[in-house]
């Protein structure tokens, strides 16, 4: 994939791995000739043995031996291709590949990025394959491996310009746990209630259908067990036929109605109680549930594994608190309903025959916040005032009450329950669709897990590809503050779910990173991923305010299954 060429006055210097290289094949040949007669050495065999041990000298160079220049110094020197013959690959140490690998040069591929995503005509441009070996071993927040991210040099491709094939090198290799696929997931105790508008999910900004599809069925166009309850509000009916059409079509059990639109928000919010409790198909399951249509699970088998510790013959109301709080001692602690409520059958039972009770014109205002009437204190006064229950904590929901860039939580390594809050519009932006399809490959267990590289590469699975010019010098299980809290941020809003967290690496020099933007289950079983970095990206620049780099880059994982 390209070789740099150092400069004349260290061509020869014994620091230089091909000066390495080739002494140690000349002085082995020079041997080997001297000892061509001897009938107890194997020369030749010796003789393979260090040109296989020169190859893999030369493949395996530093990272500043290519870098330099690079992007701990600005990346100002990346090197452009030129058509040239391919590079030899190492030889794999792992001989369980399952797929073939190719790294030409898709064009038509390549200019469909620089187009969708506002590259310039030249871009950096890596590709990888990543080899999983599921394991018998416990899920680790982050994991570090023996291999390099980047083996080779820093390739420029023009996309005006056809190259010639170029040989891979040999893929990352990464242990994972063996847990189970989304396609195995069982949702069957689970009935899902959200209130939306026709205008929310017909827009592709911010139209639930893709996520839902991920969590609700088993990606083959056929439901999980689970059961969705989608109320539009003041929807015509062929907006309803049209919203059961699709969801149905992807392979979602889902029973689409019109919502009241005289209600007030906070009402049509806890009437979603009632008419999942009403619902013909309530007796088949254990737990209704209300989210936003920006709620996402992406982990279902964890998630019903969880609740199969509650009793759900009991009264039980359960969900997570806001990470921010101000916005507990804004809205009260309850269950902020983004992250997800659940309640069991008998709780749900007390709602639904206090409705009446729980929506009075008093009992609005009294769960007006000062933002206005909030379902969440709704539902949470009908609750308190109503029966003895308090809410269960679950942690590991999140509401996401998060402002900024969201990277230091997605990069974090936990295994979320519930994400919430990611289509923007004054929230964070992520794309949880595209980062969960990885599992389809590894397992649950490896969504949003991390890999550290011998090169200072973490790759955040299905978030980012992250690289650190000075080292993984920090805590890693510590949340980066690349977010913040709002409209009030004293500093340690958020210290109580995060933790304290560790200073932002932003504009530091000491990290630049490629975000997803987008991801594939292939035909063959591989799931390909696109990371996305602009040279404009505010993020990534030196402490003197200079770009780490001065040109865009795309990094292209492709992640290969394991034969079991």
């Amino acid at each position: 994939m390209g070789a740099s060429m150092p400069g004349p006055h260290r061509c020869f210097s014994m620091r230089n791995p091909f000066a390495r290289a080739l002494v140690l094949t000349v002085g082995i040949l020079f041997v080997g000739a001297l000892l061509f007669q001897s009938d107890t050495v194997d020369v030749r065999t010796a003789i393979a043995n260090t040109a296989t041990s020169a190859k893999e000298a030369m493949s395996q160079r530093p990272l500043s031996s290519y870098h330099r220049g690079g992007w701990g110094d600005g990346l100002r020197n990346p090197v452009e291709q030129d058509g040239s013959q391919p590079t030899v690959a190492p030889t794999p140490s792992f001989s369980n590949y399952s797929h073939a690998m190719t790294c030409d040069y898709d064009m038509d591929r390549l200019r469909k990025w620089r187009k969708k995503y506002n590259l310039g005509d030249k871009f950096e441009y890596t590709k990888r394959y990543i080899q999983v070996v599921r394991q018998d071993i416990p899920r680790k927040s982050i994991t570090k491996l023996p291999q390099m991210f980047s083996p080779q040099q820093i390739k420029v491709v023009d996309v005006n310009k056809q190259y010639k094939p170029e040989a891979c090198p040999e893929p990352i290799v990464v242990p994972v746990s063996r847990s189970p696929f989304p396609s195995t997931a069982n949702a069957s105790d689970f009935m899902f209630g959200v209130s939306t508008t026709y205008k929310r999910f017909s827009d592709p900004k911010t139209s639930p259908v893709n996520e839902w599809t991920y969590w609700l069925t088993d990606g083959k166009g056929n439901s999980n067990g689970g059961k969705m309850v989608l109320m539009l509000v003041d929807a015509s009916t062929a907006e309803l036929q049209d919203a059961s059409d699709q969801l149905r079509e992807a392979g979602i059990d889902v029973d689409v109605y019109r919502s009241d639109p005289s209600l007030v928000m906070a009402v049509r919010y806890l009437a979603l109680v009632p008419t999942l409790y009403n619902h013909p198909e309530r007796k088949n399951k254990k737990w209704l549930v209300t989210c936003d249509d920006d709620t996402f699970f992406p982990s279902f088998h964890a998630l019903a594994e969880r609740f199969n510790q509650y009793d759900h013959e009991r009264p039980m109301y359960i969900g997570t608190l806001s990470e921010d709080v101000n916005n507990i001692a804004r809205h009260g602690s309850q269950a902020f309903g983004g992250a997800g409520v659940f309640l069991s059958m008998p709780m749900a039972k007390v709602v639904t025959e206090k409705f009446n009770r729980c929506k009075t014109d008093e009992k609005v205002r009294e769960a007006n916040s000062g933002w206005g009437p909030q379902g969440d204190i709704l539902l949470r006064k009908c609750i308190y005032e109503n029966s003895n229950t308090k809410l269960t904590v679950l942690h590991d929901l999140w509401q996401l009450d998060l402002y900024g860039d969201p990277s230091g939580f997605y990069e974090s390594g936990i295994k979320p329950l519930s994400l919430h809050h990611y289509r923007g519009g004054g929230w964070h932006v992520a794309h949880p669709w595209h980062y969960t399809k990885v599992a389809h490959v590894c397992g649950e267990d490896c969504t949003m897990q991390r890999f550290q590289t011998a090169d200072n590469f973490i790759i955040a699975n299905g978030f980012s590809v992250a690289y650190y010019p000075h080292g993984v010098d920090f805590d890693v299980d510590q949340f980066e503050r690349t977010f913040a809290a709002a409209p009030d941020d004293k500093g340690w809003n958020l210290d109580f779910m995060f933790g304290p967290q560790r200073d932002s690496l932003h504009r530091t020099g000491r990290k630049i990173s490629w975000d997803l933007q987008e991801s594939t289950v292939e035909d063959d079983g591989s799931v390909s991923q696109i990371y996305v970095r602009k040279h404009d990206d505010w993020r990534w620049n030196n402490p003197d305010g200079s770009p780490m780099s001065n040109i865009d880059g795309v990094v292209e994982l492709v992640w290969l299954p394991m034969r079991e």
